[in-house]
């Protein structure tokens, strides 16, 4: 059977290729297609940065809508407005993280900065 000249080409291709690759093939071939151009050694850098960042976020929306004061999540608790609830607002802003940082120095690796940054190094 000859392809009508009235059949946009596009069309026509995919119609030949359905009629002799079932649709559960053709689209388990393409995933596997896309798999394996994802799977290179180069993505997982990537993959694992999005992840951690994705885990970061989560982390901190669990714990807004689990210990924020102004995060009323019942309906019940939504009607009661604005409450002057100053010290959970203060238990909530100084946490254990800021508690520790708090009296340190503002620097990722303080005794490494200070040994080469000391002038007073040994010579030889």
């Amino acid at each position: 059977m000859a392809p009508s000249r009235w059949i946009r080409p596009e069309v026509r291709s995919s119609t030949v290729f359905s009629r002799h690759v079932p649709d559960k093939v053709k689209e388990k071939k393409i995933l596997i297609s896309v798999l394996h151009d994802m799977m290179n050694n180069e993505v997982f850098p990537l993959f694992a940065s999005v992840g951690v960042a994705v885990g970061i976020c989560g982390m901190q929306l669990l714990r807004n809508i689990t210990t924020n004061p102004d995060v009323r999540v019942t309906k019940e608790n939504r009607a009661a407005g604005v409450l002057d609830n100053f010290k959970e607002g203060e238990k909530y802003a100084e946490h254990g993280l800021r508690k520790y940082v708090r009296n340190r120095t503002p620097q990722i690796m303080p005794s490494l900065n200070g040994f080469f940054s000391d002038p007073d190094l040994p010579t030889n």
